[in-house]
């Protein structure tokens, strides 16, 4: 039984920063593409970044790109979503995922394991 559950989320005053974690159980974490993506009430799922096993090859969002940084440490099983300079447009429920694939898929349609998601509120 694979899990894969988020943490970090809250709420933050635009500019501030936010780090979020996830963590993953069942599988074996480094052979995982992860990724993360979010999604707005009202709005579509949107990708925002996603991370490969080895070697690391990491892509982000044109609208996150510069601001926000994956990282993973496969001794701990973990992927984080380190987010600076947020903005009002970053509210979302920001949901990790993963998939034993060797690619770094942009698409959630190619992520077979989710976790429950963790909100993320940036106010003014």
């Amino acid at each position: 039984q694979v899990r894969v559950v988020e943490s970090g989320g809250g709420q933050v005053q635009a500019g501030g920063s936010l780090r979020l974690s996830c963590t993953v159980s069942g599988h074996f974490f480094g052979s995982l593409a992860m990724g993360w993506f979010r999604q707005a009430p009202g709005k579509e799922r949107e990708f925002v970044a996603a991370i490969g096993w080895m070697p690391h090859v990491a892509y982000y969002s044109d609208s996150v790109k510069g601001r926000f940084t994956i990282s993973r440490d496969n001794a701990n099983d973990t992927v984080d979503l380190q987010m600076n300079s947020l903005k009002r447009e970053d509210t979302a429920v920001y949901y990790c995922a993963g998939d034993p694939q060797w690619t770094v898929p942009r698409s959630g349609n190619a992520y077979a394991y989710w976790g429950q998601g963790t909100q993320v509120t940036v106010s003014s």
